[in-house]
């Protein structure tokens, strides 16, 4: 494929993408934990912004800080459409180098690499919203190749995460080499968020990732636990557990997603008395609303 084409429909592609954005999708979280749906789309937007210049011939000095900061003004996908329509005809543009932060650069190269860029962020911002991804398979094809001879430079650039395994999938093999999970919900999401709290010890978080009416089951006593209904209940027995427990540490083992519903498998350890560890394992069966957890209900094994 010819690699202005590549670009120019991954560019469209997040475009289309944008313009599906509701307006109470803005502040959702994606799969770029530090970026929720507006910063995203502000990332890519700025990537399209420096393309035209770059494209022209210019160097980073000459652009200076123009671009920085928001760029997407009230009109979020009005500007994202603009950026878009004009990095596309930057594309088709007659240059012999781009002049990029690292050096001068073939314009095939920097092409590919806002291709490749515009093709992750595209599915990024895809699950977000829950709209469809548009990992088409003759582009992933185009990538996949191209990155696989990159990869560890972007990984040792800091660029991407960790290459996750088990996947077969074309799509899904090489969002797992970009250190992307393809199971990824907005609603996993807010359970690993959740799960990272309670394992820090951070009541304040923890709370704020569950609803005002939150109904929390425990382990104990036997054989029913106990039910605790509403915040201040909830936040009074997490309390307890923390203060009661020395060295506490939660680890996720594994979480499974269906919709508003959510099974996440679990390893609670502390330190007792005698300075050895001990542990239990079990699973939480969630369900959330409205992007936050409403029921916690726990078993532990034994």
């Amino acid at each position: 494929m010819d690699v202005v084409e590549l670009h120019n429909r991954t560019v469209r592609n997040f475009a289309e993408l944008v313009a599906d954005v509701a307006d109470n999708q803005w502040t959702e979280p994606t799969p770029c934990s530090d970026w929720d749906v507006r910063a995203l789309v502000n990332h890519v937007v700025g990537e399209e912004r420096w393309a035209v210049p770059l494209m022209e011939g210019r160097t980073i000095a000459d652009v200076g800080d123009s671009l920085d900061g928001d760029l997407l003004g009230e009109d979020p996908a009005g500007a994202a459409s603009s950026a878009a329509r004009e990095a596309e005809a930057a594309a088709g543009l007659p240059i012999d180098k781009v002049h990029l932060s690292y050096g001068d650069e073939d314009p095939g190269e920097y092409l590919h690499q806002l291709a490749a860029d515009h093709l992750i962020h595209g599915w990024d911002l895809a699950v977000a919203i829950g709209a469809r991804p548009r990992l088409d398979a003759d582009l992933v094809d185009e990538i996949t190749p191209w990155f696989a001879e990159r990869e560890q430079i972007y990984r040792s650039a800091g660029a991407v995460g960790a290459h996750l395994e088990g996947f077969t999938a074309p799509a899904d093999e090489l969002l797992a080499a970009f250190g992307r999970d393809p199971r990824w919900t907005p609603a996993l999401e807010v359970i690993e968020r959740f799960g990272s709290a309670f394992d820090a010890g951070d009541l304040d978080k923890a709370m704020s990732l569950v609803t005002d009416d939150i109904v929390f089951e425990s382990t104990s006593p036997a054989p029913d636990g106990t039910r605790l209904e509403g915040t201040d209940a909830v936040r009074a027995e997490w309390a307890r557990l923390f203060a009661d427990t020395d060295d506490p540490h939660f680890e996720t083992e594994e979480t499974v997603v269906l919709g508003e519903r959510a099974v996440v498998r679990w390893r609670y350890s502390w330190r007792d008395a005698s300075g050895d560890r001990g542990h239990v394992r079990g699973v939480d069966v969630l369900r959330l609303r409205d992007g936050k957890i409403a029921e916690k209900l726990s078993y532990v094994k034994g």
